[in-house]
């Protein structure tokens, strides 16, 4: 399974995680002893301070807008939705919140980070104060004439009727909703993963209006989606490479002090990398490290790639012997030398009208071809340090390009 195919499972479980938890504890609810109602219901406020506090560290301002605006919405609802349960004001205060929680959870995913209290993060929350006062106008002077529209059926459909979110409210929330989880595809990122998670939340807790605890869980899986997507975000950041998606060096050392007695490290170097890079530019130098990258990460025999630095990566085999790695290191280092990779020559049409009559020919491209040397080495019976290998393994990595390269020395 590739990279890209990973990322996409992964990028999903903790959302679904943390939903399918909601659910299994709404029935355990009635079991709680009264204290621990309490402190239920209290809990969105402290998983939300939480994901907040981590958020200010990491320097992350669209999950801590989030977090405000879901702990915002648990506040209004604890003070006043749960008391007040029909009438223009209810209403307006309702729809209000489920009009523009979805919206602004969008907008924030379709924003870049720029922090809390930088000039970008400045307008986002001065936006979010107009935004909160043209509610307030339009619901406190044209409330009898919005509220019929939002409040019409669209379809007579019984599980709608089941909702208490009127349906042009409910589809507005939807395609939201989907807008996010589209962005969530594409990016494949953990904030935006976690604001998925959490609008799916919000808009169950939209609809349970009616039973506090289960709002007050909902509102509590949301926070929780938020603060671990921060804490994925984070990970991320220190443990994967940016620019090919494996484990960094850092993860590397970190998987280093964990290691048994018994293992392979091998490192891999790109063949005349300089060169290609010269020749066909750094854009196309990362197009190869990514490449190059992706096919290690599909390494079989229990191995686990990572980046090293610059084009040397590194394939570290726990619990096995020389003779177990060697055959599938040299199906990496054949699949990547009979890899071709297309590059657009620079008389191509890059618009993209233009370039559809050539689309699916060779006209306009170049194919390109890479290889890799690879050096391994085992731990062996003596031993020897985890730094230790790694230096055998680079020195028969020396070997295998003095020998011509394109080949796996031990």
């Amino acid at each position: 399974m590739g990279i890209a195919a990973v990322k996409k499972i992964l990028i999903f479980t903790v959302p679904l995680l943390v939903l399918a938890g909601a659910f299994f504890f709404i029935p355990q609810v009635e079991q709680l002893s009264p204290a621990h109602k309490e402190l239920l219901l209290i809990a969105p406020y402290l998983a939300s301070v939480t994901g907040m506090f981590l958020a200010v560290h990491f320097h992350r301002g669209r999950p801590f807008t989030a977090l405000l605006l879901s702990s915002l919405f648990y506040y209004v609802y604890k003070t006043f939705l749960q008391y007040e349960t029909s009438g223009y004001t209810f209403q307006s205060v309702y729809f209000s919140f489920a009009l523009l929680l979805p919206f602004n959870f969008a907008m924030l995913a379709m924003m870049r980070e720029r922090g809390i209290l930088s000039i970008a993060g400045r307008l986002r929350f001065l936006a979010l104060v107009i935004e909160a006062f043209l509610a307030w106008f339009a619901c406190r002077h044209y409330a009898e004439s919005l509220l019929p529209p939002l409040t019409r059926k669209i379809f007579a459909a019984g599980l709608f009727d089941r909702l208490l979110l009127p349906q042009p409210v409910l589809f507005f929330a939807l395609l939201m909703l989907l807008i996010i989880s589209a962005l969530t595809v594409r990016r494949q990122a953990p904030i935006e993963s976690g604001f998925m998670g959490a609008m799916t939340a919000l808009l169950i807790a939209f609809n349970s209006l009616g039973a506090q605890y289960n709002v007050a869980i909902f509102c509590t899986a949301a926070a929780l989606t938020i603060t671990l997507s921060i804490l994925q975000d984070s990970y991320n950041m220190a443990f994967r490479d940016d620019l090919t998606g494996i484990p960094s060096r850092r993860a590397l050392n970190e998987s280093l002090h964990g290691l048994g007695r018994r293992y392979v490290i091998a490192m891999l170097d790109v063949d005349h990398f300089k060169k290609f890079n010269d020749t066909y530019g750094h854009d196309v130098g990362d197009q190869v490290l990514k490449m190059v990258a992706k096919k290690m990460f599909d390494v079989r025999g229990g191995g686990k790639a990572y980046r090293y630095g610059g084009e040397e990566f590194t394939i570290l085999f726990s619990g096995k012997r020389l003779a177990d790695a060697l055959p599938h290191l040299e199906e990496v280092r054949r699949v990547i030398e009979e890899y071709r990779l297309s590059i657009r020559s620079n008389d191509r049409p890059k618009d993209e009208k233009q370039g559809e009559s050539k689309r699916g020919s060779k006209a306009g491209t170049t194919e390109v071809s890479v290889t890799v040397s690879i050096g391994v080495a085992e731990s062996g019976d003596e031993q020897r340090t985890a730094a230790e290998v790694i230096k055998a393994a680079d020195k028969a990595l020396y070997r295998a390009k003095n020998r011509g390269r394109n080949q796996v020395c031990c």
